[in-house]
């Protein structure tokens, strides 16, 4: 089965570099000019994040193409550091905490990053198991569910920061059912 992996397109907050996770940004026009001009791979199946920044990318990209929305494909919730940049936060000593745990805390009244990873993880399980007849599915998610997803199922493996991914870019793979292998970039 291919596998396609894409981040939605630029947002304000991105152009901004803030922590958006939970806030449900639209595209920036930079993010849509961008997308406009991409070229992906038909697909089977579509499955989109709920967050409006993900439904308006494959919009876009999957045009008059139903997607199914996944709640569990929504972005990390980052707690208080939503919205902020690193350049805000740089004095904040929770911040520095998560910093110095390489991002494996707790976020401060915010999901815990493994919590995170499972959740897209389990979902993207169920999905490839419910089609798995298919022989495409896309995913227009976020950054974070895609590293998470590329970490746990790549092969050969690779860490979790290992797979960041810009806005509107991602990864298309072959699937066995078990691991993703022949990760091309978008």
């Amino acid at each position: 089965m291919k596998i396609t992996l894409i981040r939605h397109g630029m947002t304000p907050g991105n152009l901004e570099k803030r922590y958006i996770g939970r806030t449900d940004e639209a595209l920036c026009p930079e993010g849509r000019t961008k997308l406009e001009k991409m070229k992906v791979p038909e697909s089977e199946i579509l499955v989109v994040s709920p967050m409006k920044r993900c439904i308006q990318t494959a919009e876009i990209l999957f045009p008059g193409q139903s997607p199914e929305i996944c709640e569990e494909m929504r972005e990390c919730d980052f707690g208080d550091f939503e919205n902020r940049t690193s350049e805000e936060l740089s004095n904040d000593r929770h911040y520095q905490d998560w910093i110095d745990s390489n991002g494996e805390m707790q976020f401060p009244n915010g999901e815990l990053p493994e919590d995170f990873r499972n959740r897209c993880c389990k979902a993207f399980e169920r999905i490839t198991k419910q089609y798995s007849n298919a022989k495409s599915i896309a995913f227009v998610v976020h950054g974070g569910t895609i590293m998470a997803i590329m970490s746990r199922f790549s092969e050969p493996h690779k860490d979790y920061y290992n797979w960041m991914t810009g806005n509107a870019s991602g990864w298309i793979c072959e699937f066995d059912g078990r691991v993703l292998t022949k990760p091309e970039k978008i």
